[in-house]
């Protein structure tokens, strides 16, 4: 807690976010209190995957990602639990405050963003009952689901050629593009169907 109190008095300027719920997240110590699902599915559905460098009428956001990723994990995984499922639609949910950082860059950015990002997770986590981070086996298999869709949001969507993203991303096994909703959404659908799928894995974990 002093790094954190340290950092903010070293940056001596704002550090939260006002959302549209109302609430106040700070981003260097957030609390699970100001965590709500509307500002999730609100700001990662206007979040772009690949800066935006995809084909199509829409950027095709997070929130999609999201879903197409929790779709994939439970593929591959088809005894998992409702609490990993929710953990996989919500891995990149620190986007919706923070955005999405393209990989090359977060290698320039280093771990500073990574310990934002953390925090941010966790405080999520802990705002629905979760874990504040997936153990180690379970982002294992999170990240497999995540190199799949970024497979072929990669071909399909942003230039690649099948060559570079199986360099980049490995080929996907047992999963073809038409398993998946691939196809780039309005902001609103996207939004709504990422508020509809949690809420489904909410009920279902309702019923443990």
């Amino acid at each position: 807690m002093t790094g954190v109190i340290g950092i903010k008095a070293a940056i001596g300027a704002r550090a939260w976010q006002r959302m549209l719920s109302g609430r106040r997240l700070d981003l260097l110590d957030p609390s699970p209190m100001d965590v709500e699902l509307s500002d999730i599915a609100h700001g990662l559905a206007r979040v772009a995957r690949w800066n935006g460098q995809t084909h199509g009428d829409h950027a095709f956001s997070v929130a999609q990602h999201s879903l197409v990723v929790e779709q994939v994990f439970r593929l591959q995984n088809p005894d998992c639990s409702a609490d990993h499922c929710q953990m996989a639609l919500l891995h990149d949910a620190p986007e919706y405050v923070i955005g999405d950082m393209i990989s090359p860059f977060k290698s320039v950015v280093g771990g500073g963003y990574k310990a934002v990002e953390q925090r941010l997770e966790a405080a999520i986590h802990l705002r629905f009952s979760l874990p504040p981070h997936p153990s180690a086996a379970l982002k294992a298999q999170i990240k497999r689901a995540d190199t799949v869709s970024a497979y072929f949001e990669a071909t399909r969507l942003a230039g690649f050629s099948e060559t570079e993203a199986k360099k980049f991303f490995g080929q996907p096994r047992g999963i073809t593009a038409e398993m998946i909703p691939i196809q780039p959404m309005a902001t609103s659908e996207a939004q709504a169907l990422f508020a509809a799928r949690f809420s489904e894995i909410e009920a279902m974990r309702g019923k443990r």
